[in-house]
């Protein structure tokens, strides 16, 4: 394996799941370079009895199930010990922090994370206290479990390992990510050949070959279809002389204020 490289334990009663993620695409090359290493556990693997029972019945009665403390705690303990070093335990739940950009960035730093998913009506408020450093969210919605929203976290974090892309740049141009300018920007359109499509053609600055108009093209995209789609996030930037002179540029070209 590399020096360095991220390994990430997931708690999972459904381990098979996650080779969407460790055998397709970008994240799986990224698992088979050594770049990241993933492995599961399962509680169903800790469980006490011959039926292999991790689920039981809250103390509150009613309609649903629990994940059992017992094998739950046996997994994630696993998952801990197979870390190089002390990981990050992270609860995925609708009452964590939200994923965004600025959380992809900070979590992908890190080199040593275990993501326990839940699943039935969640876990024991206990296991929350003891056993998980964070909770975090992917949407203010819910899911038949934690393993859809942790192969999100995964396939957005392994992006930002180095050498996971083919491109060292291209995580740095996605949208809400700007190495150059700072800012918090959807992206830009794209083009690819044949150079007429559907009645449209490609924007003659793109195969003009003048570098510094495309840049200034780019930002300016970027700027605008920020301002089109998501307003609030362009509210929250803090745009420079140029920055506003842009987006001036592409309000005027549009014609009118989004609705």
């Amino acid at each position: 394996m590399l020096a360095g490289r991220m390994q990430v334990g997931i708690v999972t009663l459904f381990p098979e799941m996650f080779t969407a993620v460790t055998s397709f695409g970008i994240t799986g090359r990224a698992c088979r370079d050594g770049i990241v290493e993933v492995a599961c556990w399962s509680p169903r693997d800790y469980a006490k009895d011959r039926h292999g029972t991790v689920d039981d019945k809250p103390f509150s009665g009613g309609a649903g199930m629990l994940m059992k403390t017992g094998p739950l705690c046996d997994a994630i303990a696993a998952a801990k010990a197979w870390n190089d070093k002390t990981p990050s335990v992270i609860y995925l739940s609708p009452q964590g922090r939200r994923l965004d950009h600025t959380g992809v960035t900070l979590l992908a730093q890190r080199r040593n994370l275990v993501l326990v998913c839940g699943r039935y009506q969640g876990i024991d408020e206990r296991v929350l206290k003891t056993e998980i450093d964070e909770e975090w969210s992917i949407g203010d919605y819910v899911l038949s479990g934690g393993e859809l929203a942790a192969m999100v976290m995964l396939d957005a974090i392994i992006r930002y390992q180095p050498g996971a892309l083919g491109h060292e740049d291209s995580a740095g141009l996605d949208s809400f990510a700007d190495s150059n300018t700072g800012l918090s920007l959807l992206d830009c359109p794209r083009y690819t050949r044949p150079r007429e499509f559907a009645g449209l053609t490609v924007p003659e600055v793109l195969i003009g070959g003048n570098h510094e108009l495309v840049r200034r093209w780019q930002l300016k995209q970027r700027l605008g279809q920020t301002w089109l789609k998501r307003p609030d996030l362009l509210a929250q930037q803090s745009l420079d002389q140029h920055e506003q002179v842009l987006l001036n540029e592409f309000i005027s070209e549009y014609g009118t204020l989004p609705t």
